[in-house]
């Protein structure tokens, strides 16, 4: 068997300790007589998985005791529905600062159930960057302020964490989708009254979304929202007023015991500092390849970059493919290359995409 580097956004490449565990595990979970996919989401044995998970997300993300884990279905692209039905409460303005592909989405989205104030936009300068928090102009009373704290399509990633009391708007709630750079570096958990993401990225397969959410922004859900997407609902079943992606939970919690031994959240974000400087890096010195972002607000997960001559883009990717390096086109809407370099892709994927990057810039340049 032979592994390639998978640079693709999600799914995504997977630690492969994580792999084969769960290949040994599958016909037979520690004894069980069944594997995973089979129990029952409220026998012991699945209510022990479920329960590790919480604790060590718990644990890796330093989440307080006043915010509740969900394990939920339907993605990042369901929440954005499932978070105004949820928040929005007897207000009806949401309050959105739109920093790329995903954030736009968000906002399309959330019209369908609220009035919505665009609060900041980085549209005019081509999404290449996030506005400083002294250019949000918040409505009058929203229900939250919702953040894409990295965009996937576009590799923008904020370089602050939001905090509203600067503004002096510290009672409303900050909604974050962190899907694409959750667990790759420290976060202020206490800053946001919502967390979310897909777990297809950074965590585990398609089919699971985590959701953090404080205490008091529970209970708040306007009245034609599904009884199995209200998060109070979810929260007091534990998870489990319906099934669960009870593989995806599984996975999952692999994943946190594979961070829990590289260290934690602090020593993966050390790993993904020395990755995203290696190719960024690379990208700044050559004439043959660039990146349009920010440097201040690069992504340290989604890579983004173009070859100056273009007419090259499909001799790239099929060279690259050849090398063992896949899924390194760009996102339609943007065009070009995109590397994404998750917690799972190790040092050595990068160098090996850089040196690739070197010699294919050397024979056609």
């Amino acid at each position: 068997m032979s592994r390639v580097w998978n640079f693709s956004a999600g799914p995504a490449a997977l630690p492969e300790p994580v792999l084969r565990q769960a290949a040994e595990e599958m016909l037979d979970w520690h004894g069980a007589g069944m594997g995973v996919m089979e129990m029952s989401h409220r026998g012991k044995e699945f209510m022990s998985i479920a329960e590790a998970a919480e604790a060590d997300l718990r644990e890796l993300l330093a989440v307080p005791s006043n915010y509740r884990i969900l394990f939920m279905q339907g993605g990042a692209i369901a929440e954005n529905a499932i978070i105004p039905m949820n928040l929005l409460g007897d207000k009806r303005v949401a309050d959105y600062v739109v920093t790329g592909s995903w954030s736009q989405k968000s906002q399309k989205e959330a019209r369908r159930y609220c009035e919505v104030n665009i609060a900041a936009s980085a549209e005019a300068n081509g999404f290449r960057s996030v506005p400083p928090m002294a250019e949000w102009k918040l409505s009058a009373d929203p229900a939250y302020v919702f953040t894409c704290t990295n965009e996937t399509i576009g590799g923008v990633e904020y370089p602050f964490e939001p905090d509203l009391a600067t503004i002096g708007r510290g009672e409303v709630p900050v909604v974050a989708d962190v899907s694409s750079h959750i667990l790759s570096r420290k976060v202020d958990i206490s800053r946001y009254g919502l967390l979310f993401g897909g777990a297809q990225k950074n965590i585990g397969p398609a089919g699971l979304t985590i959701v953090i959410v404080r205490d008091d922004v529970l209970g708040r859900s306007i009245a034609h929202c599904p009884t199995a997407f209200d998060y109070k609902t979810v929260a007091d079943n534990g998870s489990m007023y319906n099934t669960p992606p009870t593989y995806g939970i599984y996975i999952a919690g692999l994943v946190f015991q594979w961070l829990k031994r590289q260290g934690g959240v602090a020593a993966i974000e050390a790993q993904n500092i020395a990755k995203a400087e290696l190719l960024y890096g690379y990208l700044d010195a050559s004439d043959f390849y660039e990146n349009r972002i920010d440097p201040a607000c690069r992504s340290r997960m989604n890579v983004p970059f173009f070859l100056k001559d273009e007419a090259l883009n499909e001799a790239f990717l099929a060279e690259s493919k050849a090398a063992g390096l896949l899924q390194l086109k760009g996102h339609k809407s943007v065009g070009g290359m995109r590397a994404s370099i998750y917690n799972a892709m190790p040092l050595a994927g990068v160098q090996a995409l850089v040196d690739f990057m070197r010699d294919f810039a050397a024979r056609r340049a």
